[in-house]
Parts: C-alpha cells; sequence; structure tokens
C-alpha cells in the first residue's frame, strides 16, 4: 500500500472514530497492566466482568498482594488461564512493590521483566497509560496489516515494525485501537464485512466479500 493510500485510510479511521481507546476498564495505569494480563486468550468482555468485582476490593498492588493466589482465582476463574495468570499478577505485584515503589514502570525494559508482561502487553500499557505512540500486534491487528496490505510482515514484531514505519506520524498515537477495532468488528478473521467497510477501495485484499 503505497503512502498516499496509508494517509487515507487513517484519515477515514479517524473522522469515524476520532478519539479511539480500549474497550477494557480501568481507573489506573496499574488496573490497566492487570487488565491486558488477563486478556490474553481472553475477550475483554469476559476480562471487564472479572475486574468489576476485582478492583472493588484490590484497587493496588498492595492489595491485590493480600488476597494471595487463591484469593485472586476467586475472582477471575472465569477467565482461561486464571491459575497462571494469577500466580503472574501476584509475582508482579510483589516486583511492582519491590523495585518500583508499587508504580507501574514507563519503560519497556522494566515491564517486560514482570511476570506474564510481553512485548505487547508492553506496548499496550506505554500506548494507553502513558501516550507513547507504540502499536501492540495482537490477532485482529495482525491480520488487518496483512490482508489490506498496509504492513504486511509474517511475525507480529515485523508487522508492528512495519506500521511503526508506515503509519503516518500524526496517527500513529491512535493506530493501535484503530487496527484493533477495525479488526475486530469488520475486518473479521471468517467472514470480513467489506461491502460496508469504509476502507473497503483503499484495501488490497484480493477476496473481498460481496
Amino acid at each position: 500500500m503505497n503512502a498516499a493510500r496509508r494517509e487515507a485510510l487513517f484519515a477515514r479511521l479517524q473522522a469515524a472514530n476520532p478519539a479511539p481507546g480500549t474497550e477494557l476498564h480501568y481507573g489506573s495505569p496499574f488496573e490497566l497492566l492487570v487488565a491486558v494480563i488477563l486478556s490474553a486468550q481472553a475477550t475483554d468482555t469476559s476480562v471487564n466482568r472479572a475486574t468489576a468485582t476485582l478492583f472493588s476490593v484490590a484497587r493496588t498492588p498492595q492489595q491485590l498482594l493480600a488476597l494471595g493466589e487463591a484469593g485472586l482465582r476467586g475472582h477471575i476463574r472465569s477467565i482461561g488461564l486464571c491459575n497462571t495468570k494469577a500466580a503472574n499478577l501476584i509475582a508482579t505485584c510483589a516486583l511492582l512493590l519491590e523495585r518500583h515503589g508499587g508504580d507501574v514502570p514507563r519503560d519497556r525494559a522494566a515491564l517486560e521483566a514482570l511476570p506474564g508482561v510481553g512485548r505487547k502487553t508492553a506496548n499496550v500499557v506505554l500506548n494507553t497509560a502513558f501516550g507513547e505512540p507504540t502499536i501492540a500486534v495482537d490477532t485482529h491487528i495482525f491480520r488487518v496489516a496483512n490482508r489490506t496490505g498496509l504492513a504486511p510482515g509474517a511475525t507480529p514484531l515485523a508487522v508492528e515494525q512495519a506500521l511503526l514505519a508506515r503509519v503516518p506520524a500524526r496517527f500513529r498515537q491512535d493506530a493501535h485501537h484503530w487496527l484493533i477495532l477495525h479488526g475486530r468488528y469488520v475486518c473479521k478473521a471468517r467472514r470480513p464485512a467489506c461491502a460496508t467497510c469504509p476502507i473497503a477501495d483503499l484495501c488490497e485484499f484480493p477476496d473481498k466479500t460481496g
């Protein structure tokens, strides 16, 4: 996809949704970090149901750590991989208190050193909590970037690097949210809604649906 098409693509996504954001519910960088860790292989809706009760009793690393793994599992048992996620969150809270005074670090290396936090999670926190122009490539963004021709790549990291190089600077801060929402609701995996897609004429996908 050439530069003119990329500019037009993001201009249209911006016009349709001028202030995009995550669908995860959170009230602080710590709550966002918890929600994103929980969201691995889970829907935002299921995470929001779980955190609605969790955050009513534990909104800080100290409070969550006090729950212990068993207490935390009671709040997140409806989410996949709850045992592993509970263990990671308890360990993460301990490290936040030990190394960062209970604050979520605004640093990629420090974030990725936390249990349960990989590059994608770190990118979400940096972008959404701290306003950094990062792009977290999940399955939706990976699909949209490859399918449209916007930023083809064989791996999530390759797609991320291609997007950072090709997304016009003025759109980079919000690109993550526009692309994930587009993939979730329009450019769906099994049957993309090409007939109602606002960027269909810019997209280079050869197998558009009627």
